[in-house]
């Protein structure tokens, strides 16, 4: 059984609906143990575009990675996602931000997520549900690494956090 751990944001339609659909679809791949509250966050990259809605989520799943990704990218498509800009407002956008402890550098999967530890909306809400999980290259709790980060406009959402899908 493989510990990862998601991130996912969204800036376009009903934001809290484009997650809960995300959390529902990612349970038929995996069992999630643990999900953030909702964070209303600037856009980050480009700023012309709506303000972002981002959460976290913990899972166990039997997927490997080579497996993992492309499971994600067709729940991306299947909820809606489209391409557009680099940093462009999106339907859905899902990284997987850390692999049990492992690190895995391949043309189309770097884990951990390469840019995670500078970035707050990824932050904050995994620092809701994995306050001191290492980050396996630079040793840094997700705390430590939230704490040295800009914090400016990562505004939490009370009383709103995604229902975990039960298993039937």
């Amino acid at each position: 059984m493989n510990t990862i751990f998601l991130g996912m944001g969204t800036n376009l339609g009903d934001r809290q609906q484009n997650l809960q659909r995300a959390v529902d679809g990612l349970a038929a791949g995996m069992t999630i143990t643990a999900v953030s509250q909702l964070y209303e966050t600037p856009p980050w990259g480009v700023d012309e575009q709506p303000a972002f809605f981002n959460m976290c989520l913990a899972a166990n799943t039997m997927q490997t990675p080579d497996q993992l990704l492309p499971f994600i990218k067709n729940l991306e498509k299947k909820i809606g996602r489209t391409p557009t800009y680099h940093w462009g407002p999106r339907l859905i956008d899902i990284d997987i931000l850390f692999y049990n402890n492992d690190i895995i550098i391949e043309p189309d999967l770097t884990v951990p997520h390469l840019h995670m530890a500078n970035r707050a909306f990824v932050l904050a809400p995994l620092a809701d549900i994995a306050l001191d999980f290492l980050h396996p290259q630079t040793g840094k709790s997700v705390e430590q690494m939230l704490d040295a980060v800009d914090k400016m406009g990562i505004r939490p959402l009370p009383n709103t956090t995604s229902r975990i899908p039960s298993k039937a």
